[in-house]
């Protein structure tokens, strides 16, 4: 497992280490403990491995935006930096994979307002949806973070997890939602504690 947060050599590292993270197979054969999670039904449960890569992509980009922010000679000798906390995607722009028709963040927003209600959310969770899922990928179903490999509206962690919703994952929007939902609700509770607990730390 890769610990460091920050590297220099730029893009190459970044492109190279969201492609390892989307493609990454199960590190080990499940657990007791993950079989008996399957078995009654808990397939949102924390997951370790990915949190920390979550939490390492999110500092990645919060050091990119420092030395952006302070570029020319202010901004030299900053690869160094790594910030206790840092900001999440903000809607990574998406790649053209797997190709499919343009994404409407409109009506995937109508489609997740409308199944809401299905997962024990009320109206007044909607605001913190809207924002969290805004922040994570703009609802695009086909973004991917750069600096993760997490892909789609909820970016799952790899992208494969979303497969429990359905096998059209990589281009249905509706699936996507589906799983984030259950998701959110499995983890956090509700949109406004997972939304709470991504501004807190920067992902969620």
């Amino acid at each position: 497992m890769l610990s460091l947060a920050v590297v220099g050599g730029g893009g190459g590292y970044v492109a190279n280490r969201a492609i390892e993270n989307a493609n990454r197979p199960p590190a080990a054969p499940l657990s007791v403990s993950d079989l008996g999670k399957l078995t009654t039904g808990d397939l949102y449960a924390a997951d370790p491995e990915a949190d920390v890569l979550k939490a390492e992509a999110a500092q990645a980009y919060r050091a990119d935006q420092l030395k952006k922010d302070r570029g020319g000679a202010a901004g030299k000798g900053l690869d160094w930096v790594v910030p206790k906390k840092a900001p999440g995607g903000d809607g990574f722009p998406a790649m053209n994979f797997p190709p499919g028709s343009d994404p409407s963040p409109g009506s995937n927003k109508a489609t997740a307002k409308s199944m809401m209600a299905s997962f024990g959310f009320g109206g007044d969770q909607w605001g913190c949806l809207e924002r969290l899922w805004h922040k994570e990928s703009g609802w695009n179903e086909r973004a991917m973070n750069r600096y993760s490999g997490a892909y789609g509206i909820p970016q799952s962690l790899p992208g494969s997890k979303m497969a429990s919703a359905g096998s059209d994952w990589q281009t249905n929007a509706a699936t996507q939602i589906k799983w984030g939902l259950g998701y959110i609700k499995g983890r956090y509770g509700t949109p406004c504690s997972a939304w709470g607990h991504s501004q807190s730390v920067g992902w969620y």
